[in-house]
């Protein structure tokens, strides 16, 4: 059901906690579905240098946060922001598909951090211009089928 890399990641999360005086910080999710996902980056030079993630949810949801920080670290910022759930499904050697949504936070949470982040340095983001960081971005429709 699960593949080799969703374990390891729920198993042997990567860049757990906290960031203090973080960059960035973002909260995406959903308390009435239990998967909520927090965000924390330092940026300098327009370059990611650490990130770390708190979630509370599934193994999956776990997984997700801990590949999606690999994914943007030492990354620039537009690169981060390129971040789709698809890529972090595909970094995951696929995920079952109720839990598919869970990708969907991750990718989320690194943009609601990334808003936060340009709200701080009064600068606008390609691609957030958008952005509400209040909008549930969590479907969890099949969660309630």
């Amino acid at each position: 059901m699960y593949s080799e890399k969703v374990m390891d990641h729920f198993m042997n999360p990567r860049n757990v906690g906290e960031i203090e005086n973080a960059d960035g910080v973002g909260q995406v999710g959903n308390v009435k579905c239990g998967d909520i996902m927090k965000m924390y980056l330092k940026i300098e030079n327009d370059i990611i240098v650490d990130v770390k993630f708190k979630t509370f949810g599934c193994g999956s949801a776990i997984a997700t946060s801990s590949i999606a920080t690999e994914m943007i670290k030492g990354k620039t910022v537009q690169d981060a922001l390129k971040l789709t759930n698809k890529a972090v499904v595909e970094a995951l050697d696929g995920l079952p598909a109720q839990k598919v949504h869970c990708s969907v936070l991750a990718e989320q949470a690194v943009k609601a951090a990334l808003f936060d982040y340009s709200k701080k340095q009064n600068i606008v983001l390609e691609g957030l211009e958008d952005f509400n960081p209040d909008e549930d971005h969590h479907d969890h429709e099949e969660d309630h089928e």
